[in-house]
């Protein structure tokens, strides 16, 4: 069978520095195509050549057997090729259905109807959200499943899909499954990039794996398993898996950091009460909707509680009520956001100063960068996180995922923080990046900060945690310890 896609010696430099460089990759009808590698390994910058969003420096792309050249996005939807992008590219202030048919209006449109053909055809993949609404006002799963959906309505021959799961429940995760197996029936084929080893397979026909932008392997999915997944794509055998052994202790509580009592924020908060401890990691797991992120948004300064009956945030015994994020700032508090590219940093300045606005931000009344004082704080963190870029100089967005979100990190880090909110912080991260990440986290709690981790992800919140709290329906309900607590005991509490 000929390869309804295929790229020869492909290759992508940026400030002569290869990216991507000849790499040779086959795409089968009806076939789904996992590409893995850890950040900046070269698979967004390969899948974006392929959408046509950023050109190739030398090589060729063939689409049925005949040679194109994709100058942009358009062109490339044009020719059937569709990409859900790892970040969101959505319009935040146009609603769900005008995001959906953005660029395939009809000249006359009237806003019912399209609201209702949204609607018909979110439900038909069975995702649950309100066509009218916002996209700038919904979640990071939510707006995945908008991305998604945009792509299935384009009727594309080829879609790639950029970490589509990373922000969706495991429920949300099956539908997406039966999705791409509806598409490849239909005869659609599919390049699936994932950091979870085991959905790419689950789901894949064969996996390409890539390592510092060069090919390392390409074979049927059947012919690999995780070990020699992971050994291809950090050059070497891990001695122990990331989330392979199960935790045998856990720290002790130290003095009372944060406590939510009877928390209220609309109807996502209710009645919602918890403790942080110092010197500890508290894990919080619940499903989408269970009011997890928001209760720390509010502890945060993010979003305000209810105004009347809204319950009470103590930080140090000290009742507090913030206005703005500046002001939990100010007392200790840093939450690093599950969105990194909305809400975690400036794409277009570089790394150091990102670093240093985040000091600024707990500085009173300085509002000006000192070219010194930038490079000897941003070089501090740069180094202390491993931050890898291609040049002192860098820009964020030029960073990979998890690169990307380790700036996030060190520009919360920066403000010597007493408490520490990780929310999804291994989000769209490799498995290198994963344990570098995991190491900051646990350094904190052995310095004695208290540190909240958020997670979907039930094996990375069971092997972090000293204390594991479960929300569902807005609000904390049950407690486990880490040394006890089941994937099934987690999952349970989550949605009964």
């Amino acid at each position: 069978m000929s390869p309804i896609l295929e790229l020869r010696q492909l290759t992508k430099v940026y400030a002569r520095v290869a990216a991507v460089e000849s790499i040779d990759f086959a795409l089968m009808k009806g076939e789904v195509h996992a590409l893995l590698g850890e950040n900046g390994a070269g698979k967004s910058t390969l899948t974006k050549m392929i959408a046509g969003v950023v050109a190739p420096t030398s090589g060729t792309i063939l689409l049925d057997g005949k040679d194109i050249a994709l100058r942009t996005p358009s062109e490339a939807l044009s020719a059937g090729i569709a990409m859900v992008f790892q970040e969101t590219s959505l319009v935040p202030s146009m609603t769900v259905a005008q995001n959906l048919f953005l660029g395939n209006e009809r000249f006359f449109n009237r806003v019912r109807g399209i609201n209702i053909a949204a609607q018909q055809f979110m439900q038909s993949l069975s995702f649950q959200v309100d066509p009218t609404v916002l996209v700038g006002s919904l979640g990071a799963a939510k707006k995945q499943m908008v991305e998604i959906a945009r792509a299935m309505l384009l009727k594309a021959r080829i879609v790639v899909f950029d970490e589509p799961t990373a922000t969706l429940t495991p429920e949300e995760k099956a539908h997406f499954f039966e999705l791409v197996n509806t598409l490849k029936q239909r005869g659609v084929s599919v390049i699936f990039i994932s950091h979870a080893l085991e959905e790419a397979l689950s789901i894949s026909d064969r996996i390409t794996i890539l390592r510092d932008g060069r090919l390392v392997v390409t074979d049927q999915t059947a012919n690999f398993d995780r070990a020699r997944i992971v050994q291809a794509m950090v050059g070497r055998t891990l001695s122990q898996e990331l989330y392979g052994t199960r935790k045998t202790t856990v720290r002790p509580a130290g003095r009372r950091v944060l406590s939510v009592s009877n928390l209220r924020v609309g109807n996502v908060v209710k009645n919602n009460s918890l403790s942080v401890f110092a010197g500890q990691i508290t894990g919080i797991f619940g499903l989408v909707g269970s009011g997890r992120t928001e209760t720390f948004k509010v502890v945060a300064g993010a979003i305000k509680r209810d105004y009347t009956n809204g319950g009470e945030v103590f930080l140090e015994g000290k009742r507090v009520r913030y206005r703005v994020p500046a002001q939990s700032v100010r007392d200790g508090v840093a939450y690093i956001t599950e969105d990194r590219k909305i809400e975690g940093f400036f794409e277009t300045m570089s790394i150091k100063s990102n670093i240093f606005i985040g000091l600024l931000a707990k500085l009173r009344g300085k509002f000006w960068l000192k070219g010194s004082e930038v490079d000897k704080v941003g070089d501090k963190w740069v180094k202390s996180l491993q931050v890898r870029a291609v040049s002192k100089g860098a820009r964020v967005i030029e960073l990979s995922g998890g690169n990307q979100q380790k700036a996030v990190i060190a520009k919360s880090l920066v403000q010597e923080p007493e408490l520490i909110i990780f929310d999804e912080p291994t989000r769209g991260v490799d498995v290198g990046a994963i344990a570098e990440i995991h190491q900051i986290i646990n350094r904190l709690a052995d310095e004695g900060k208290a540190v909240v981790v958020i997670s979907s992800y039930l094996p990375e919140v069971m092997q972090l945690s000293d204390r594991l709290l479960v929300a569902r329906q807005g609000k904390v309900v049950e407690e486990f310890s880490p040394i006890e607590a089941t994937e099934e005991k987690l999952m349970y509490a989550a949605v009964h």
